[in-house]
Order: structure tokens, then C-alpha cells, then sequence
């Protein structure tokens, strides 16, 4: 699961990304202007960043300078019409770290996401391990050995972002930034709700949780071999 911002103009081609990331299992936030993406940028966390060219009030290539120039790392596929090599160099040279030229096939940009994503370690893996518990991204499956677990969207993408990042705590707020969409109008509590169901399914009985809850600080996935 990955948490996707979207900024493209054309409301049909963003809403067919769009649907195509739901349907992937990620997060996707789709903004139609440039000074929104860059707002979008500065006050929330995304794993990675579709950028058209071409925006509203702000070019594609204005977005990504500014964001660059703050200190932004967030990887950026640009989508561009522009087919000149001088035209393809402007947008690298200003922080993109790749680029898409239109028309394309979704299939192109699954490919050119995945192998952003797979930039950071913990994202290389199509299937996840904690103790007894695989979850497959491919099929968005979770297993407790050999059983299959009923897990619902938001439990798997829950319980995804803590097997992504093992022995590390997060606060609340700081998994509602990851997990759920920016703007949503979840609160802290309904982090704590989702982690005791998502308990409730994937503990054993007489066994301690692997789920831990980080006194002050939030919540963590503690693999049984380190506990």
C-alpha cells in the first residue's frame, strides 16, 4: 500500500488513476491544480507523487522546483506531452525522477510506480512477513500460516504499514497521516478501534500481541523473533 497524490487536470484521465491505484490496494488523492499539489506537498506525507506538466496556476516543473528547493524527497513521475529530449531534461532537471509522455498505457505506469516505489528497502517485497503472518500485496491476502485471514480493506493497509516498519512506533496522528486520506475526518480514536479488531483477528490466544502499544507514544509490530 502506498499513499498517492495525484495532480492532473484532466478529470478523466485522474479519475482513471485514480481508480486504478483504489483498485490496487493504495491510497490515491487526486488535486487538479499546481498551487494545490504544492499546498497537498507541504502539509501532508505521500509515498509518491503523479505530476502533469501542464496544471492551473502553477506548472508541473513550478511545483516540483518549489518542492525540491524546501527540501522535498518524495519520489515524481511527471506525466508531460512534450516529446523533445530539451523538454524531457527541463522536467528531470527540476526534480522529477521520472517522466510519463501521453498518451500512455496504465500498464506503462504501473511499471514506472513500481520501480519508484521499490527505491526504499522496505517497499521492495510483494510479500510481507511478521512471525506466522504473510501478507501477499499482490492478491491483498493476509495468512496466519496456511489460514487465510478476513481482514477488511483498512485492517490490511493497517496492518501493512506496521509490518513495513517493524520495531518502530508510530503516534496516532502519525499513522492516520499514512493510512488513511489526508482530508479524512477520522480521529486518533478510530486508529485505536482499528488496531483492536485488527488485534482481535490476528492474535493467538496465551500468546502476547504483536501489536504492541508504545506507553506515550503510539502503537508498533514487534516480529516475535525480536521480541
Amino acid at each position: 500500500m502506498a499513499k498517492v497524490l495525484v495532480v492532473e487536470d484532466d478529470r478523466q484521465l485522474s479519475e482513471l488513476v485514480v481508480d486504478w491505484l483504489h483498485g490496487e490496494g493504495h491510497v490515491a488523492e487526486p488535486v487538479y491544480k499546481g498551487s494545490h499539489g504544492l499546498e497537498r506537498l507541504q502539509y501532508y506525507k505521500y509515498d509518491v507523487v503523479i505530476l502533469d506538466w501542464e496544471l492551473p496556476e502553477m506548472s508541473g516543473i513550478e511545483v516540483c522546483r518549489e518542492y525540491r528547493n524546501g527540501g522535498g524527497a518524495t519520489p515524481i513521475l511527471m506525466l508531460t506531452g512534450k516529446r523533445e529530449i530539451e523538454e524531457k531534461e527541463t522536467g528531470l532537471d527540476s526534480g522529477a525522477d521520472d517522466y510519463l509522455t501521453k498518451p500512455f498505457h496504465i500498464k506503462e505506469l504501473a511499471a514506472r510506480l513500481r520501480a519508484l516505489l521499490r527505491r526504499p528497502a522496505a517497499v521492495n517485497q510483494n510479500v510481507l512477513r511478521a512471525g506466522d503472518i504473510t501478507l501477499r500485496l499482490g492478491s491483498r491476502q493476509a495468512f496466519r500460516g496456511e489460514e487465510e485471514l478476513n481482514l477488511q480493506p483498512k485492517e490490511l493497509a493497517l496492518l501493512e504499514f506496521l509490518m513495513r516498519h517493524p520495531n518502530q512506533p508510530f503516534s496516532s496522528e502519525a499513522i492516520l497521516d499514512r493510512v488513511w486520506p489526508s482530508e479524512s475526518d477520522a480521529a486518533p480514536d478510530t486508529v485505536r478501534i482499528q488496531i483492536m479488531r485488527l488485534r482481535k483477528k490476528i492474535d493467538v490466544e496465551g500468546k502476547d500481541s504483536m501489536i504492541r502499544t508504545a506507553h506515550r507514544v503510539g502503537y508498533m509490530l514487534v516480529p516475535p523473533a525480536e521480541s
